[in-house]
């Protein structure tokens, strides 16, 4: 059961969301451990010293207090992965993002979505089949969510205004990217909702649309792909569906076209192919009104001083594992034969100090 934590625990959690190191899996594992962000703070220039960090520095307590203030000067709102309203799906990743921005209509959040994505330079057939099937979705009463990029996933949040739109987007709730469709990121805010992960001023770079990629497929129930290059982005949001259970649906093209290359392959791989929403409404319609499954919180360690001990007694093994490719965790854990525990808090401390890096699919490397 979530439960929000007490008014003067959501800027201490804001706060330790915005720490440099602290991503979501961190997040979780200091939350699971601590019992609450305001612990964790205390506690984290101790947990950095241990890893080898020298000069860990929390971020100041005004910079959250200014970020909540400047989301209310927008009307916008902060809403917490413990919060009651925070989006079924989100709550369901493993680990969900601590916290997301949102500007708009917050009851969109509550429904069932569809992610649609696709190719930036997407052709006029392209767009026209996006749009046709978002608006088509959208009239069976699901939400569309994109990334507001240009191309399919402006097609679709404009086929899906009325009905009911979500952008997700790289940067601060405050920028709008690209700037051509800052009409449609208008009317957007005022009709669905524009929702972010990072905080406000902060402009998109190439690092951040993976996590935003993420809260695309994760929000919905399944994911469309029309038109994707290989390696695009479009295919990491695919991609990430996958590792959260999600539908994956992909419309065929041409093998002339390279912006076929992506969806066909996906079909290749078995996504369910479309050729109008009835496709996808089929594969959805058993799932829609069911609970997205949470997994529990991990219980906090009964003797955090002897887990502690335990670190520092593998520390030195764990640190020799590690290398500048990234090794999946579970791996580590069975090559060294250590408690799980142990070698969880070695990786937690090493992050914090700067020295490891958490990577996709639950791997981590040197930073």
């Amino acid at each position: 059961m979530r439960r929000a934590p007490e008014p003067g625990e959501r800027q201490a959690w804001l706060r330790l969301a915005r720490t440099e190191h602290v991503g979501p899996v961190t997040f979780a594992s200091l939350i699971a451990r601590f019992g609450s962000a305001s612990a964790a703070l205390t506690e984290l220039p101790r947990l950095a010293r241990r890893g080898g960090g020298q000069n860990f520095v929390l971020p100041p307590e005004r910079d959250s207090a200014l970020e909540l203030e400047r989301l209310d000067e927008i009307g916008a709102r902060l809403v917490l992965s413990c919060d009651s309203e925070f989006p079924a799906g989100l709550a369901a990743l493993d680990p969900p993002p601590p916290l997301i921005s949102m500007l708009g209509h917050a009851p969109l959040l509550q429904r069932e979505m569809i992610a649609l994505v696709g190719a930036r330079n997407a052709s006029a057939l392209g767009r026209k089949f996006a749009f046709t099937l978002a608006k088509d979705l959208s009239d069976a009463g699901l939400v569309v969510v994109s990334g507001l990029a240009r191309g399919i996933d402006s097609a679709a949040h404009e086929a899906a205004l009325e009905g009911g739109t979500i952008a997700v987007v790289a940067g601060g709730l405050d920028i709008v990217y690209p700037p051509e469709n800052e009409a449609l990121y208008r009317a957007i805010a005022q009709r669905g909702v524009v929702l972010s992960e990072m905080r406000l001023g902060e402009a998109p770079q190439a690092r951040h649309f993976p996590r935003r990629n993420r809260l695309i497929s994760g929000l919905a129930r399944g994911v469309v792909v029309v038109e994707a290059a290989e390696r695009s982005g479009s295919l990491i949001t695919a991609n990430y569906a996958l590792e959260q259970n999600r539908e994956i649906f992909a419309v065929p093209g041409s093998p002339l076209d390279p912006r076929a290359k992506g969806p066909n392959r996906l079909i290749r791989d078995g996504a369910t192919l479309v050729e109008s929403a009835e496709d996808v409404l089929a594969q959805l319609r058993p799932m829609l009104g069911s609970a997205f499954r949470e997994d529990e919180p991990p219980p906090p360690p009964a003797d955090r001083a002897g887990l502690e001990a335990e670190a520092d007694r593998i520390r030195d093994r764990v640190i020799e594992a590690l290398g500048p490719a990234p090794v999946e965790v579970d791996e580590l854990i069975r090559q060294l034969g250590a408690p799980a525990a142990a070698i969880l808090t070695v990786i937690l401390e090493l992050e914090l100090a700067g020295r490891c890096r958490r990577q996709a699919g639950n791997r981590v490397s040197w930073a």
